[in-house]
């Protein structure tokens, strides 16, 4: 199984990051990502059916957040942390911080 299509790092734009982290689900999936690193698609606890799973892991990547790797029958998902700290140093952190607070609901 090849690996799926991601944008170039030349190619990810702020207004498609900021509407991939818009979304309560996927952060969560970003926030599972960044505690635990690399984790394969199955393993996020994030309250919805795989179908939907499936479609906000696609905007992740299609926007340049995560990188799917495909190894065998089973994808991981990773962050593509370097990337986005340098298209847009010190995003993901604040991003990250700001849903980490209490009372802030994700």
């Amino acid at each position: 199984m090849p690996n799926l299509e991601e944008p170039q790092r030349s190619h990810i734009e702020l207004a498609g990051v900021l509407h991939a982290l818009s979304d309560p689900t996927r952060l969560r999936v970003v926030r599972q990502i960044q505690a635990n690193g690399e984790q394969l698609c199955g393993d996020f606890a994030v309250g919805v059916a795989k179908s939907t799973l499936s479609q906000h892991l696609r905007v992740l990547r299609e926007n340049g957040i995560t990188r799917t790797r495909c190894c065998g029958n089973q994808r991981w998902v990773s962050l593509r942390r370097e990337d986005l700290d340098e298209l847009f140093p010190g995003l993901l952190d604040v991003v990250l911080t700001a849903v980490s607070r209490p009372g802030v609901p994700v």
